[in-house]
C-alpha cells in the first residue's frame, strides 16, 4: 500500500487530498483545504509551505502529486499560482518525498475519461471513485483528483515494468 498526497495549489486556498493506493483500489484518508489569508504574498507563501509541511508530518505520505501551472489570461494570477505551487513543493521536498506533476488535462483524463471535463464532473467522479457520500469543496476534490491520477499512472508504470521483466527486459 502506498500513501499519496495530492495538492491543488492556490495563493488563497490550497487543496489537499490524501489517499491510500493498493493495486487499483483507492481509499480516502483525509482531505480539505488550507485557507491562506493575508495581504502580503510572501507571508501567504510561508503559510502554504508550513501547512503542507504539517500535513506531511501528520499523515506521512510516501509520494506526492501536484497540479502543474496552466497559463491563464491573467499573467499576475498565473505567477501567484506558480509561486504557491513552489511553496507547496518545497514543503514536501524538505521531507525527501518524490513529487510527480500533472497537467489539469491529464488529471481530468485519468479521473473522468475526458481531458475537457467540467469541474462538476471531476467532483462527481472523485466521490464515486473514493466512495464518498459528502459533497466536496472544489479545491478538495481537485487535490484528490491529482492523487487519484498519480495512483493510476503509477499502477500503469508498474504493469509496464512487470511486462518488461516477463519478457527478459525487452519492451516488445
Amino acid at each position: 500500500m502506498t500513501r499519496i498526497l495530492g495538492i491543488d495549489p492556490g495563493s488563497q486556498n490550497t487543496g489537499y487530498g490524501i489517499i491510500d493506493v493498493e493495486g487499483a483500489h483507492h481509499t480516502h484518508v483525509a482531505s480539505g483545504r488550507l485557507r491562506i489569508r493575508g495581504e502580503d504574498l510572501a507571508g501567504r507563501l510561508g503559510l502554504i509551505f508550513g501547512g503542507i509541511r504539517d500535513l506531511v508530518a501528520e499523515w506521512r505520505p510516501e509520494e506526492v502529486a501536484v497540479e502543474r501551472v496552466f497559463m491563464s489570461r491573467n499573467a499576475d494570477s498565473a505567477l501567484k499560482l506558480g509561486q504557491a505551487r513552489g511553496a507547496a513543493i518545497c514543503g514536501v521536498v524538505e521531507a525527501g518525498l518524490p513529487v510527480a506533476e500533472y497537467s489539469p488535462r491529464e488529471i481530468k483524463q485519468a479521473v473522468v475519461g475526458s481531458g475537457g471535463a467540467a469541474k462538476e464532473q471531476v467532483q462527481h467522479m472523485v466521490r464515486v471513485l473514493l466512495n464518498l457520500r459528502e459533497a466536496l469543496q472544489a479545491d478538495q476534490a481537485d487535490a484528490l483528483a491529482v492523487a487519484i491520477c498519480h495512483g493510476h499512472v503509477r499502477a500503469s508504470l508498474a504493469r509496464v515494468a512487470g511486462a518488461r521483466a516477463a519478457r527478459g527486459g525487452r519492451f516488445l
